[in-house]
């Protein structure tokens, strides 16, 4: 649905219509799946849906077909099918199918990480800021999901990680939640969930400036910069760029930030970021966005001196994927999980108000 792309990482534009780079920070399903429209050609003898749709994706498997037909991902003349179903002429398809893998190595690594949940179906995540999820251009090895596949093979389970496993994503520099499937049916029923808008999450960010709004709606397209490619950009103009949308209320005013809840209704690259910096509030200490700067305050030695103090505590755009809540693919029940502050924003929000204290 749904911040990397600091150093090249995966999370990089993944989206459909551009492979450019490895970065994205509110990461999300569309990155991660593909959503496409077949209609029957009046010539078509009946065939099994699970074989007819491997003529389309060459690199599919009947079983990775079957379990999406399983999830419910398969549609016929508008309701979900079967692997059994039989194509008829003039059928109207519609599929949810989640991406192939990138042809990467997946070499188990101990590397420590903070399971918070995990079942037979899915894992969820409290991830370090600094730590890339998947392997990607200049992050082959020391991520996420290196990590869960030596927590994997330590455990005596199969690890199948470069074939199923992500349905979301969230930046290098970003910490917090993130569940990843370990079946190839779980993988399809939450993309779908991601794809639906269905899944229940919340983001803490620290903004430069005093937003004015106690809660407010940002809406624009989001698209790579015309400029400079490593940043996204809001545009008015609607042929440029996706839809996005981010709700937000205020939590705490700290005089030159703010501090923010946002929950997304879409998941677009960069989209906190971008839609924060368009309306005049960069996230704090965000390098890719120019928030490592000064953009609020007093212009005196002693101002400047506990910025510099807080960049320090704080060495990232301040962003924490604060909660996620799922339908469990299996059991039906809705999974919700919460992660506390990071031990970084926590000092630096500490660190404003001692300062606005004195």
């Amino acid at each position: 649905m749904a911040d990397e792309h600091d150093n090249f990482s995966e999370e990089e534009l993944l989206q459909q219509e551009s492979h450019e780079s490895h970065d994205s920070t509110e990461s999300e399903s569309e990155e991660l799946f593909e959503h496409f429209f077949i209609k029957v050609d009046k010539g078509q003898e009946l065939l099994r849906i699970d074989k007819y749709l491997l003529n389309f994706r060459q690199n599919s498997t009947r079983n990775k077909i079957s379990q999406t037909c399983r999830a419910g991902n398969v549609v016929v003349n508008g309701a979900p099918v079967k692997q059994n179903y039989r194509v008829k002429p003039g059928d109207e398809i519609s599929v949810l199918l989640t991406k192939p893998p990138r042809q990467n190595l997946i070499i188990p690594q101990d590397i420590p990480i903070n399971i918070v949940y995990e079942d037979d179906d899915v894992v969820v995540v409290d991830k370090e800021a600094g730590m890339v999820v998947h392997p990607g251009h200049g992050n082959y090895d020391g991520t996420l999901i290196n990590a869960l596949a030596f927590h994997f093979e330590k455990n005596g389970q199969k690890s199948d990680l470069d074939r199923v496993g992500l349905v979301h994503r969230i930046d290098k520099d970003t910490s917090g939640l993130l569940v990843v499937a370990k079946n190839e049916y779980a993988l399809s029923y939450l993309a779908k969930q991601f794809f639906d808008r269905e899944t229940k999450r919340l983001y803490w960010a620290f903004a430069w400036g005093n937003i004015e709004e106690e809660a407010g709606t940002i809406r624009g397209n989001i698209g790579r910069h015309l400029k400079n490619r490593m940043q996204m950009a809001v545009f008015e103009d609607e042929s440029l760029g996706k839809h996005a949308v981010t709700h937000y209320k205020v939590i705490e005013r700290l005089r030159y930030i703010t501090w923010v809840e946002c929950r997304l209704e879409t998941g677009r690259t960069h989209q906190i970021r971008a839609h924060f910096k368009h309306i005049g509030h960069t996230l704090f200490n965000d390098e890719r966005y120019e928030g490592n700067q000064i953009l609020k305050g007093v212009n005196m030695p002693k101002y400047k001196q506990f910025i510099k103090n807080v960049f320090e505590i704080l060495p990232r755009q301040a962003l924490h994927a604060h909660t996620i809540g799922f339908v469990h693919p299996t059991t039906k029940k809705e999974m919700y999980f919460e992660s506390p502050m990071p031990k970084d924003m926590d000092e630096a929000i500490k660190k404003w108000r001692k300062y606005l204290e004195s």
